[in-house]
């Protein structure tokens, strides 16, 4: 039986778009999406409208919920938080563990994540890159193992990385673009990679490497 997974990288985010907001923020190492990333965020949404997707895993930063909210609306699909997806826990990035918003916020400010499910792993701190690859490696091979339907994962840049070279590990480098798009599929006897698309301008142009 075939199954599909599909990768998708969030949105830009607004540190990017205006860097002071890190100064201020009270939890500076999770940052929203920026106005043009939640264009970003629909933008994919549609592109994935039609696909027969079952389930949504995201990762538990502020981001990957925004970014996986936009797609869940239009794919009408709850969104399961799976920390093992989360951001690579860097300490050149981090100065300590991460703060992401806490449950009773994103109960009420995003209403399709569902609570009954749970993390499947927790990132520790500090991470270095076997570590994180590991751990994103190990999350997908859990998720595909308990569900066998075609899912989508919204995650951050090391987790398009890690969860594609957990199935595929043959794959060469990919240059993971904000809201890129991977697609893995089930062929018989392994796990091949069909393509990896640059999604943030599908309004203009996609641009698509077909890899089968």
């Amino acid at each position: 039986m075939s199954q599909i997974v599909w990768i998708a990288r969030h949105g830009n985010r607004l540190d990017f778009v205006n860097p002071e907001w890190f100064n201020t923020a009270p939890r500076r190492y999770d940052p929203p999406l920026s106005e043009d990333g939640f264009v970003q965020a629909v933008e994919l949404g549609q592109r994935l409208k039609h696909e027969p997707i079952s389930h949504i895993f995201a990762s538990p930063f502020l981001r990957t919920i925004q970014t996986a909210t936009e797609i869940a609306q239009i794919l009408d699909l709850p969104i399961k938080l799976e920390a093992g997806l989360s951001e690579w826990h860097n300490p050149k990035w981090m100065k300590e563990m991460p703060e992401i918003h806490p449950q009773d916020f994103l109960a009420r400010e995003y209403p399709l994540i569902d609570w009954n499910y749970q993390s499947y792993f927790t990132p520790s701190y500090p991470e270095n890159k076997a570590e994180v690859y590991r751990r994103t490696a190990k999350t997908i091979q859990k998720l595909i193992f308990d569900f066998s339907d075609n899912i989508l994962i919204v995650g951050h840049g090391v987790s398009v990385h890690g969860v594609t070279y957990g199935l595929v590990p043959e794959t060469p480098h990919l240059k993971v673009a904000l809201c890129s798009l991977t697609k893995v599929i089930w062929n018989s006897d392994r796990w091949q990679l069909e393509f990896f698309a640059d999604t943030s301008h599908l309004s203009q142009t996609e641009s698509q490497v077909r890899l089968n």
